[in-house]
């Protein structure tokens, strides 16, 4: 794995609740791609005037090989099996969609803390329950260079230990989006915060109950950023006979077993 090995990686996941993998995919698809997703929004890089909103939500449909070979790199595919397990995790073909957000004011209001739903109700609302039903990770692919002023994700580091406890009580159900995002927020607001600033071709690899925001951009260069759920073959389980838990699977029974995931016991 670039630049740390699997054990410091795993290590950083339950601690931190993400790790970042550089160059996690070759620079040349995320330029391949930002020529594809400029067309499909009809923008232009070199012309400023265009840029009228702070969001503009783009999706590939062709579904262009580009994206597909940006989600199964080897590096990627290592990763997933050290978080998540292998056979645990099922492939994507593509990465989503990108809100690419542009250096207008003012910004969009839609900068509050949340995790991300995953359990479709079918009525247009999505929840997430204890067992992170259909979503094995959140994953962040920097398909542009991001540093600090080009809002980057906020990310409170540690809060996916305060989000287990949260989600308990909703039992299997799960706790619809809007009921569960004031509650993380308060549960995690001690947490200090991180950005996800990096290069083109980086991924962050994040718990699915790690708690995150948007940021509004104050630089001078659209963000194309893709955030994509690694899907999970089946719900996770946090009693397996054996103890044959995944790293992500810990993460979810320390935040259980203490308060705030802190002194987390060994397994």
């Amino acid at each position: 794995m670039h630049k740390f090995g699997n054990d410091e990686m795993v290590e950083r996941f339950l601690s931190d609740g993400f790790v970042r993998i550089e160059e996690a995919f070759p620079r040349e698809l995320a330029e391949r791609g930002r020529e594809i997703l400029w067309r499909q929004i009809g923008l232009s890089p070199d012309d400023p005037s265009g840029w009228t909103k702070q969001v503009v939500w783009a999706y590939d449909e062709s579904f262009d090989p580009v994206f597909d070979q940006a989600a199964n790199t080897p590096r990627l595919h290592e990763a997933f099996d050290a978080l998540v397990g292998p056979g645990r995790w099922a492939p994507r073909r593509e990465v989503g969609m990108f809100p690419i957000r542009f250096p207008v004011d003012p910004p969009d209001d839609d900068r509050g803390w949340h995790i991300d739903g995953s359990i479709d109700r079918g009525d247009g609302t999505y929840a997430v329950n204890l067992r992170s039903q259909d979503r094995a990770l959140l994953m962040l692919f920097l398909f542009s260079d991001v540093g600090p002023d080009d809002a980057p994700t906020r990310i409170r580091v540690g809060s996916h230990l305060d989000v287990p406890r949260v989600l308990e009580p909703f039992g299997e159900q799960g706790a619809e989006f809007f009921t569960l995002s004031p509650l993380v927020d308060a549960a995690s607001a001690h947490r200090p915060v991180a950005h996800a600033t990096g290069r083109a071709g980086d991924v962050f690899l994040c718990h699915p109950f790690l708690v995150h925001a948007a940021r509004e951009h104050t630089g001078t260069s659209p963000r194309f950023m893709s955030q994509p759920a690694l899907p999970l073959k089946e719900p996770l389980v946090l009693d397996r006979a054996g103890g044959d838990y995944s790293p992500l699977e810990q993460a979810v029974r320390f935040g259980l077993q203490t308060s705030g995931g802190q002194d987390r016991q060994a397994e």
